[in-house]
């Protein structure tokens, strides 16, 4: 079993996070513009339990994609188009790790700060500085938006698998969309200018 401890670069609740210039009333805002309620986090906690023994079979739908995508996996690529193996192995364990974050964790301060330190790490501000490697220097803001509906899209299938009646499905799957829309918001914030956000 993996703990939070031992995957690379995953700093959540450390000092190493960066502090989010985003305010936990500023949070409460974005949650109300996406729906996001408390029968939201029930759903989510479910799906996380739903979800928890399949990390490995999304992760490797979700690596199928980007991998099958050149644009893509570039960014996991030396500058001669080469993967890295060691940044994919490292990114994919604290993508399995975000799965858990996203239905398990509070969205307290902790959360809210590491949602800056993942935008940060899609950026020229600190793009491959966790891995130490030497990739593209940073994703397009269009890949990070754009992202949001495979990661959504494919992950109902994973939430059905379990018995669950189809309105449970549903309001999980809704959950998970609002979820992930919420933090691909507060990810973006690095990329915009200084009072544009």
């Amino acid at each position: 079993m993996t703990t939070t401890s031992s995957i690379p670069g995953y700093t959540y609740g450390t000092d190493a996070v960066a502090h989010s210039p985003i305010s936990m009333e500023e949070l409460e805002l974005l949650k109300q513009t996406v729906l996001f309620s408390e029968e939201d986090e029930k759903a989510l906690r479910m799906a996380g339990e739903v979800l928890q023994d399949q990390l490995e079979e999304i992760l490797d739908l979700w690596y199928s994609f980007v991998g099958s995508h050149p644009h893509l996996v570039q960014y996991f690529s030396t500058p001669n188009k080469q993967p890295i193996e060691k940044y994919l192995a490292a990114v994919r364990q604290r993508f399995r790790q975000w799965i858990l974050d996203t239905c398990n964790r509070p969205y307290d301060q902790a959360w809210l700060d590491y949602q800056q330190e993942i935008g940060l790490r899609h950026t020229y501000a600190k793009k491959n500085q966790t891995d130490q490697v030497s990739s593209v220097p940073h994703i397009g803001m269009r890949y990070m938006i754009a992202f949001i509906y495979p990661i959504t899209a494919t992950i109902k299938s994973f939430l059905a698998r379990k018995g669950h009646s189809a309105e449970e499905v549903e309001k999980m799957h809704q959950a998970w969309f609002k979820a992930v829309v919420l933090q691909d918001a507060l990810w973006c914030y690095p990329y915009a200018k200084e009072g544009y956000f």
